[in-house]
């Protein structure tokens, strides 16, 4: 069967169903434009409570966020980029676990103020990879405003955030460069040090 045939028989297929092939593909970008609308939420309902919270009960409410809207497995995959083959199974996994608890640790630590501050959802474009990017700013009160693109990738049934740009700036860029350095010159241990000496410091601002 031609590939022009199968398209016009997954065509045919799709409006006998009662969908209209463009709906579906929208329903699918809303979906992925609710994880970062939900995550932004619990964002800002922390910070709204921040200082009653402290760090703690900061870092206890945004852990399931943070973990449900982000793939922290393949982000730690990427940061370190051609040295994940290099690590063993058992230093694979412990990078994932320090990881997650920075992702969730750097959450607490920049989000525990609120005086005003609103995310406002701009819109979203596909990427030439098969994710999409939610385009979202936040208003600051007498500051300008900061431009939050979110890329994210299907996992499974479900979308998750793979990185966060603000203003321009690629935190798993910034990451990735850092990391690759540590664990090449000075190796795995050193690096996971370094992560949780960051997590520790977190925890003390």
């Amino acid at each position: 069967m031609g590939k022009k045939i199968l398209h016009l028989v997954i065509l045919a297929c799709l409006c006998m169903a009662g969908i209209n092939p463009a709906y579906a593909a929208e329903q699918s970008k809303s979906t992925a434009g609710k994880i970062v609308d939900k995550f932004q939420e619990e964002l800002i309902d922390v910070m709204k409570n921040g200082k009653k919270l402290g760090y703690s009960g900061r870092y206890d409410r945004l852990k399931d966020s943070v973990t449900n809207s982000h793939d922290l497995p393949k982000i730690a995959r990427i940061v370190v980029g051609k040295e994940w083959e290099k690590l063993t199974e058992p230093q694979q996994q412990q990078l994932v676990d320090v990881f997650s608890r920075l992702s969730i640790a750097s959450y607490a630590h920049n989000f525990k103020d609120y005086s005003g501050e609103s995310f406002t959802f701009d819109n979203e474009e596909e990427t030439t990879r098969g994710g999409l990017v939610i385009h979202t700013h936040l208003t600051i009160p007498d500051d300008k405003p900061v431009k939050f693109d979110y890329m994210l990738k299907e996992n499974g049934n479900s979308w998750r955030i793979i990185n966060i740009i603000a203003n321009g700036v690629s935190d798993l860029a910034l990451k990735r460069s850092e990391y690759t350095s540590i664990l090449q010159r000075e190796g795995f241990d050193a690096l996971i040090a370094k992560i949780n000496e960051k997590i520790d410091n977190y925890s003390k601002q």
